[in-house]
């Protein structure tokens, strides 16, 4: 298993490697963009990342922003009607059935209503440059692409925690760019992605997928993928990076990864299948070897730290070219300790991410 999970990484790097840096570009966008943001109890995040929208060097003819209120029980609502005389509008979910999909409701509607060829989709408590959209969409244009992930990187760390979240999150986010990089795709965020809006309803928008919690992002790009995998791309540039925060407990933590573990249930890519069963296969394997390291004899513990050194060698291969383009190299001090840790993590979510529910937003969901 060791040898297999070598070459699986080893294979994701040189999809990272692949992906050529993008430049900024002075050429004008041609297509009208719709910016969609579902948000729920966002007060304290919302403000600031209108903030950046409003900034940004796109042609305000050709920008639409639209923010959607999930059921907001806090001053959501009325800081995004603050934003109203700039453009941004504003469309509030009604009380009615139970879902368990809001978010993926939530951004249905304002697709429906939006004026945009191209849907942009970020969260509430996120912050992008000024040159953010302009970069992907002059991407998406000039590669006449479908869809295009971009990267998210977590900003602004408050504790050493946030830091090893940082790193984690980079190692994701470099192993979905590297899956476009290798004419793939797995995995993307929600938090950084367009999509053409009439491959959207050709695809059938979230129907099939609508019944999970999550998956607006990851399970919308498989549905794409089976049919129009060389259409995606991923725009490996700094300007279309945007940022985020880390979760600031580890019960947040894990409830998070617990979500996205969630939409695995859902995979019909059976090599992204096999991927994920294969990383999980080995890492359940590590962390029984190192728990039975006490009771093995020479040769076995000998063999236990080969792997435990080769896990975190082929790890850094991946992930120094990944830090290095997100300007944070300082957090792979940190890389021993989260291989082990990743262990651990991924067995405990890999289980607990299939099977019950979870809270999200103040909401039980599955």
């Amino acid at each position: 298993m060791c040898v297999v999970y070598v070459v699986l990484v080893l294979y994701m790097r040189a999809g990272w490697m692949r992906l050529p840096v993008i430049k900024p570009s002075a050429i004008l966008p041609r297509s009208k963009v719709s910016v969609i943001i579902a948000a729920r109890n966002e007060e304290d995040n919302i403000g600031r990342t209108l903030d950046c929208l409003m900034a940004q060097d796109f042609p305000k003819e050709l920008l639409e922003v639209i923010v959607v209120d999930d059921h907001s029980t806090d001053r959501t609502s009325e800081i995004m009607l603050s934003y109203a005389d700039r453009g941004v509008r504003l469309i509030s979910l009604e009380a009615g059935d139970k879902l368990n999909s809001y978010k993926k409701y939530a951004i249905n509607k304002a697709i429906d209503s939006s004026n945009g060829e191209i849907i942009v989709t970020t969260d509430a408590d996120c912050r992008m440059g000024p040159n953010w959209l302009k970069t992907i969409i002059h991407f998406m244009e000039a590669n006449d692409l479908y869809m295009v992930s971009s990267p998210v990187s977590y900003h602004e760390e408050k504790s050493y925690f946030e830091n090893l979240q940082t790193l984690e999150f980079l190692y994701l986010i470099g192993l979905g760019a590297a899956g476009i990089g290798n004419g793939n795709p797995t995995t993307c965020n929600g938090a950084n992605l367009a999509y053409r809006k009439e491959v959207f309803y050709e695809m059938g928008g979230f129907k099939g997928i609508d019944e999970l919690a999550s998956g607006d992002d990851e399970l919308l790009l498989h549905k794409i993928a089976e049919k129009y995998a060389s259409r995606i791309g991923f725009c490996k540039a700094k300007e279309a990076i945007v940022y985020t925060d880390a979760k600031e407990n580890l019960s947040a933590f894990l409830s998070q990864r617990r979500r996205w573990a969630s939409k695995s249930t859902k995979y019909k890519d059976k090599r992204v299948v096999a991927l994920g069963v294969s990383i999980w296969l080995f890492n359940l394997a590590l962390l029984v070897n190192i728990l039975c390291f006490c009771w093995a004899d020479a040769d076995a513990e000998r063999l236990i730290l080969l792997s435990i050194l080769m896990k975190i060698v082929v790890e850094f291969a991946f992930l120094y070219p990944v830090v290095s383009f997100a300007n944070r190299k300082s957090l792979l001090l940190n890389l021993p300790l989260i291989s082990l840790l990743h262990s651990v993590y991924l067995v405990y979510i890999g289980i607990l991410g299939n099977v019950g529910k979870y809270d999200w937003k103040g909401r039980s969901v599955k």
